[in-house]
C-alpha cells in the first residue's frame, strides 16, 4: 500500500473530520450535564461519562502523536479514576481539536504505511491506527450517550 501526497492530504482530512465529528457530539452530550451526571456510573464496573470522555482524548492524543512517530507520555490507568466537571470536558475537547488540527495537518504519505509502535503494542501502519482508534472513539461515544440516557432515567 502507498500513499502519494495529495492522498494521503485527502486521508488525514477525512480522520480529522471524522474526529471532530466526535468532539463535536461530545459538547453536546456533556454541555448540559452537571458533575454528578458526569462521574455517576450505571454500574460499579462501568466507566462514568467523564472517564469515557478522558479516556477517548487520551487514546486519541496518543495515537495521533504515534502515527507522526512522536511517543507521547500517557497515564492510561489514571483516566479511569478522573472526575470531572463540564468546564474541565470542554476543555479538555478544545484540547483534543487543537491537537488533531496539529497532527492532521502534519501527516504524511510515509506516516500512513510504515508501521509505527503504540505503548507496548506491536507496531502497525499508522493508517490502521487511525482506523481503529477512529473506531474506539464512537464505540465509546455511544457509551457516553448510553450512559446519559441512563442517569436521565434513574
Amino acid at each position: 500500500m502507498s500513499f502519494d501526497t495529495p492522498s494521503a492530504r485527502i486521508v488525514a482530512s477525512t480522520v480529522r473530520d471524522g474526529f471532530r465529528d466526535v468532539h463535536d457530539k461530545m459538547r453536546e452530550i456533556t454541555g448540559d450535564l452537571d458533575g454528578e451526571a458526569l462521574n455517576w456510573k450505571p454500574h460499579p464496573e462501568a466507566n462514568s461519562i467523564a472517564v469515557l470522555v478522558t479516556h477517548t482524548l487520551g487514546s486519541e492524543r496518543e495515537m495521533l502523536a504515534a502515527v507522526r512517530g512522536i511517543t507521547l507520555p500517557r497515564d492510561r490507568p489514571s483516566e479511569f479514576r478522573v472526575e470531572s466537571e463540564a468546564k474541565d470536558l470542554a476543555a479538555m475537547v478544545d484540547r483534543a481539536d487543537a491537537d488533531l488540527d496539529e497532527h492532521t495537518a502534519a501527516i504524511t504519505a510515509e506516516d500512513l504505511t510504515a508501521p509505527r509502535a503504540r505503548g507496548d503494542r506491536e507496531p502497525r501502519p499508522g493508517l490502521e491506527w487511525l482506523l481503529t482508534n477512529y473506531g474506539h472513539a464512537r464505540e465509546h461515544l455511544a457509551q457516553i450517550e448510553l450512559t446519559k440516557q441512563l442517569y436521565k432515567a434513574k
